[in-house]
């Protein structure tokens, strides 16, 4: 969430700036000491965790440093763990008085090491890969030990190089079968031959990771590694930005670039979408969505693909951006374990779609409303721009003109935004009263309210979610189910991130400073409670109706991050529950009755434990026989899931009388708002929050 929504934060923060921080003496001879000790200093000071800098915190540091560095266990051996063990619990020491032994120690071991390791892919890829031997590999890093001698290190090598050569040597194997099935002329190469266009095809990636490890990445890249290594102890959604990271996170915060709009993460040695965004051209498409893997990427017109495997993630971003109305050709790892090729046309993230949008639906001859909410967006600069509950309350209004009596809200992949915007929407539905409640960890909490006392729509009210809600959304969700006011709707739980964080850049705090930019440190200040005084940190908002989903079974949310801040609560507030002729218990026992007998989402349970099945197995056979054994038995298994695409409903949703004289000048906007009415169509949550809504009218009518 914006931290700049809390006047008194803002005072917090402009007295560090000013006063505390600046009156704090800093040793500003060496740059990375000086970074240390802001960063130990701005923690200390300002974070929510008053943290215990100790033997055990020190583990922990020493730890992550060398699983981000070396998780696979290929370039370190047992006795370089044994040497630096000497300061596993001596590096909070180092950070308390900034000493750089430890990470001099490792820094240039890991650059021996590296440079060892050319000579060993080298050598196994000179030759062909034996896939008749019966051999596995266990791709679970954590029992992963580190190797004795020269000769496992090399075999551990041999294993990961074949996997991946294994892997590609099928897909152009049934490529090649493929494209003879469409051309009876083509002539199918030899295996022997692909087999070694495989192989080479990797010597030349690795040639060039490697080059770019050893001639563009700089210490201070590593450093920022090390740094970050202590500070996310604290919490996941605390980091350490240094100068080209923050540029980075300023360019996607604005979204001035042209790209495939996802945003992504580096996991070990693979880049993996963490979040579709809404309005790019990813989302525009449906062909990407968080928790794929991105493995290679080719340019247009170009025929060869370039493995980002090992790639920094600011090199593999440079490959993938590019001039607007440029395709660039990604192969992706889905979350079922299915590998393809898909392609992206980039383009600027077009922020009408990232604005809140509506249409009207009739079932059972009584007109219901559907209003998409992708963000909390605000301009604080500008209180004459759009503004996302200003732009929900117009939406309402329209719909009831069209004689809505049912109103749904999707909040599903909303990753939040203003606080603010959160209460002014709540608004709309209660009378008046507490919507949330914040609080730093050592003074006492602030009661947001809704002072409005008008009630802008009364009637039956819907709120999707899903794991990917986040934040703003939930404190929204939250709300609504502590009034009973709206039923929730959505998977187990949503993302369950009930913190605050704030980007604060290290140069305020050293006055003359010569040393270059230091970066800045994004670090947690508040958490947020619910009006019930729970906090939603880690459990998120549990939905009143449950509904099966693909991923169901997969870890997902912040309870599934490192050191994630506990879940507590704090005293409740007083408040007044809604009162209504709408009976939820009988709309809420339909409804899991409807889906207790409902064949299409029994097939979408097995579906999701069938992916948590493949996610979970990390044995990898390397004999190429079983290994296409296996393949073709999940092939043969996801072929009774693509029954699920073919799932659709007939209503007819319909654009508001506003939005038609718009579509009339504006031929794309009519082409968007077909595609969004034809997802309406194909998604079951849309289906089941029209039934409740029905349901909730008929129970009121009843009565």
């Amino acid at each position: 969430m914006r931290k700049n929504v809390f006047t008194l934060l803002i005072a917090f923060i402009m007295c560090l700036a000013s006063c505390s921080f600046i009156s704090k003496n800093f040793d500003t001879s060496d740059k990375d000491n000086l970074v240390i000790q802001l960063i130990t200093y701005v923690l200390d000071e300002a974070h929510y965790l008053d943290k215990e800098i100790n033997d055990e915190f020190s583990e922990k540091v020493f730890d992550t440093f060398l699983e981000n560095l070396d998780p696979y266990k290929r370039y370190f051996y047992a006795s370089d763990f044994e040497e630096f063990s000497k300061y596993k619990y001596s590096v909070d020491d180092a950070f308390k008085n900034p000493n750089l032994d430890f990470f001099e120690l490792v820094y240039k071991r890991y650059n021996k090491r590296i440079s060892e390791s050319e000579k060993i892919f080298n050598s196994i890829l000179s030759k062909p890969f034996d896939f008749s031997k019966n051999e596995v590999f266990e791709l679970d890093f954590e029992v992963l030990e580190y190797v004795q001698s020269k000769e496992e290190l090399y075999d551990r090598w041999r294993k990961l190089l074949k996997i991946y050569v294994i892997e590609n040597y099928h897909n152009e194997i049934e490529d090649d079968l493929r494209k003879q099935e469409e051309d009876a002329n083509f002539k199918v190469r030899d295996f022997k031959l692909i087999e070694k266009e495989t192989r080479e095809s990797l010597a030349e990636t690795l040639i060039q990771n490697f080059k770019f490890v050893t001639e563009e990445m700089q210490r201070s890249d590593w450093f920022s590694v090390y740094i970050n290594s202590f500070v996310s102890q604290y919490d996941p959604n605390t980091s350490y930005l240094d100068p080209e990271s923050k540029d980075r996170f300023d360019v996607d915060m604005s979204g001035n670039y042209a790209g495939i709009g996802a945003r992504l993460q580096k996991k070990i040695d693979k880049v993996e979408i963490t979040e579709v965004i809404s309005g790019g051209p990813a989302w525009r498409d449906n062909i990407l969505e968080k928790g794929d893997a991105i493995l290679k990427v080719r340019q247009d017109k170009q025929e060869e693909s370039v493995s980002i495997l090992n790639m920094r993630l600011s090199e593999a971003v440079k490959l993938i951006k590019g001039k607007k109305g440029t395709k660039v050709h990604l192969t992706v790892k889905k979350v079922d374990g299915s590998i393809s090729e898909v392609t992206v046309k980039r383009d600027i993230v077009q922020l009408e779609e990232t604005y809140i949008k509506s249409s009207i639906v009739e079932k059972g001859n009584n007109n219901y409303g559907v209003i998409n909410i992708p963000k909390f967006y605000i301009d604080f600069d500008n209180q004459n721009n759009r503004d996302a509950a200003k732009d929900l309350r117009t939406e309402i209004i329209r719909l009831k003109e069209q004689g809505m009596k049912g109103l749904v809200i999707d909040l599903r992949n909303n990753g939040g935004g203003a606080l603010k915007t959160v209460v002014d929407m709540a608004g709309m539905f209660i009378k008046n009263g507490p919507v949330v409640q914040v609080k730093y960890y050592d003074k006492e909490k602030q009661v947001l309210s809704d002072r409005d006392r008008s009630i802008l729509w009364t009637g039956p009210l819907v709120i999707l979610v899903n794991e990917g809600s986040a934040s703003a959304s939930e404190i929204l969700a939250a709300a609504m189910q502590d009034y009973k006011r709206a039923i929730i709707i959505g998977g187990n739980q949503t993302w369950g991130k009930g913190t605050v964080q704030n980007v604060f850049p290290l140069n305020r705090m050293v006055r003359g400073n010569t040393n270059g930019d230091l970066g800045a440190l994004r670090y947690t200040t508040q958490k947020y409670y619910r009006i019930n005084g729970g906090s939603v940190q880690l459990e998120g908002v549990k939905s009143d109706i449950n509904v099966p989903y693909r991923y169901k079974y997969l870890d997902y949310g912040e309870k599934d991050s490192e050191n994630p801040l506990r879940w507590d609560e704090i005293d409740k507030v007083n408040y007044t529950t809604w009162e209504s002729n709408f009976d939820f218990d009988l709309a809420i026992s339909k409804s899991k009755e409807r889906m207790s007998n409902n064949e299409y989402l029994k097939l979408v349970d097995e579906n999701a434990r069938w992916i948590k099945k493949v996610r979970d197995d990390k044995l990898i056979n390397l004999n190429y026989d079983k290994f296409k054994i296996e393949l073709e038995k999940n092939s043969s298994e996801t072929e009774k899931f693509k029954a699920l695409n073919d799932f659709s409903m007939n209503y007819n949703f319909r654009s508001l009388p506003y939005e038609l004289d718009l579509i009339e000048k504006d031929s794309v906007l009519g082409i968007k708002r077909e595609r969004w009415h034809k997802s309406l169509n194909k998604d079951f949550y849309i289906d089941e929050a029209l039934n409740v809504l029905s349901d909730l009218r008929f129970s009121y009518l009843d009565n």
